[in-house]
């Protein structure tokens, strides 16, 4: 039934499938996993708007699936979304192209997929970075999907207390792309992390960009305009900000330029090491909230390829190591030795629930 699905899929969707910004990463089929082995099974991923160069979230899940191909010996194939009007296109290109599994990157695929989902339940899916949800917005479970989320929170929590325990102004900032759950989450974990120093230390560092309490904020409502990045990093830093975390992609490469320019403030990256992403800024480059994208679509994968895919959601922490903050590499000797301890004695008891980090965010 599947493959009668997928043939009359392909004349539908024939106009789609060109209009998808889409690269066969291994159309002939004649991949090998690590033991020399092809399986018969085709992986495919579709980008939110930033590309899959964005240095953030699409670029990881992307690594995730070369991953996959390379352990598994798989068919894979991604469709690049240059705007929100791809996704549906996009995703309904990879469902003709014959997926066996189909993975979405961002919140803004969720409906696409679901709706997908819902019509191919023999194909299985994937969602980073968001649940799948009813028309109020309450999580629902799709037993072919399956969300990738990440409580960021946590680790963003630890990036925030460093932030007060380096500021030398008594002001760090925050921004987002675009007011989404995943986005906010990172704020809120921010700002309670400032909070947090403040009562350890009776210190009084303020958080520009981001109300956790009333979750209003800044937000440059997109996730590929650099120019927006660095026009709202500027504002932050023309009012005395000297630690800026953007939450938006490709956005927070402006904010880095216009860190770079002033030379007198730290950046802290999102997603991935921006350290190892973005070298041209690495001397600014404080740490990076981290989530491990990519190992969450590598394990999805291979359970689709065993045939022990499952709907219960994959939620990175600090406990399982989804979710963490990078080395602080060149500016190791700005982070003190105490500070170090603190933060590492923080991890620990978050780990433990000895401190919960909560938002509303939540996954």
């Amino acid at each position: 039934m599947r493959n009668f699905k997928k043939f009359a899929a392909v004349a539908a969707a024939a106009m789609l499938a060109l209009s998808a910004c889409s690269s066969d990463d291994n159309g002939d089929g004649d991949g090998n996993g690590d033991d020399g082995t092809s399986v018969d099974y085709k992986a495919c991923i579709v980008s939110d708007a930033g590309g899959w160069d964005d240095r953030s979230f699409n670029e990881s899940a992307y690594n995730g699936l070369m991953a996959a191909k390379d352990e598994l010996g798989i068919e894979t194939n991604t469709a690049e979304s240059q705007a929100d009007s791809d996704f549906a296109p996009n995703v309904d290109a990879m469902v003709a192209d014959g997926c066996d599994m189909i993975i979405g990157v961002g919140f803004l695929l969720e409906q696409p997929l679901e709706d997908a989902a819902n019509a191919n339940p023999d194909l299985s899916f994937g969602l980073v970075d968001a649940m799948f949800t009813d028309a109020d917005s309450n999580p629902v479970t799709l037993e072919n999907g399956r969300p990738l989320v990440f409580n960021t929170a946590e680790a963003a929590f630890l990036a925030g207390y460093l932030a007060a325990g380096v500021s030398e102004t008594g002001t760090v900032a925050t921004f987002g792309g675009m007011q989404i759950p995943s986005v906010s989450i990172f704020m809120d974990g921010f700002a309670d992390g400032v909070d947090y120093y403040n009562e350890q230390k009776g210190t009084d560092v303020s958080v520009l960009g981001w109300d956790k309490d009333a979750q209003t904020g800044a937000f440059t409502n997109s996730f590929d305009d650099q120019t927006l990045g660095k026009q709202q990093a500027q504002q932050f830093l023309d009012q005395g900000a000297d630690v800026i975390m953007p939450v938006a992609g490709p956005v927070g490469l402006g904010a880095a330029a216009a860190i770079q320019e002033t030379g007198d403030a730290y950046f802290i990256g999102v997603d991935s090491d921006w350290y190892e992403t973005a070298p041209d800024y690495g001397e600014y480059i404080l740490t990076s909230v981290m989530k491990d994208i990519a190992v969450s679509v590598q394990d999805t994968v291979r359970a689709g390829v065993q045939d022990e895919f499952s709907s219960e959601p994959y939620i990175g922490t600090l406990e399982n190591d989804g979710v963490g903050i990078a080395p602080f590499h060149d500016l190791d000797s700005v982070v003190s030795d105490e500070l170090k301890s603190e933060i590492d004695e923080i991890t620990e008891q978050i780990k433990s629930g000895e401190i919960v980090v909560e938002t509303p965010n939540a996954p």
